[in-house]
């Protein structure tokens, strides 16, 4: 098993545990998130009814125009911030926050300091 492949590995394993744990209602859903090479995801889910409720990507037009990558840090918080505003204006202001066994730093840090930064509580 290579390096990268093992770090893969990992990382599912550290998401099946802690998805065990973790669920998302109604009245505050599960924000889950994905990382890529390019890119940067994140999906409001309920996971009482099984359904997405919300969804944006570093690949949208409004991100695209605030910056240049939507790989680095500065698409994960201008991501977060407007990730942020919808979610108040759907409603939602507590929400369950899941890495999906990412670590806790880089794009993943700047997305979530921007979501609290934005107003929202998890």
């Amino acid at each position: 098993m290579s390096k990268i492949s093992k770090k893969i590995a990992l990382r599912i394993k550290r998401h099946k545990r802690i998805k065990t744990r973790m669920r998302g209602d109604a009245q505050r859903p599960r924000l889950v998130i994905r990382r890529s090479l390019k890119h940067f995801h994140g999906e409001v889910i309920d996971d009482t009814a099984a359904r997405c409720l919300f969804s944006l990507s570093t690949t949208s037009k409004e991100i695209k125009q605030k910056v240049h990558s939507g790989g680095n840090i500065k698409a994960a918080a201008a991501l977060g911030e407007i990730f942020s505003t919808k979610l108040k204006a759907k409603g939602f202001s507590r929400i369950v926050f899941d890495r999906a066994g990412y670590l806790y730093h880089g794009r993943v840090k700047a997305f979530a300091d921007a979501l609290r930064k934005g107003g929202l509580e998890f």
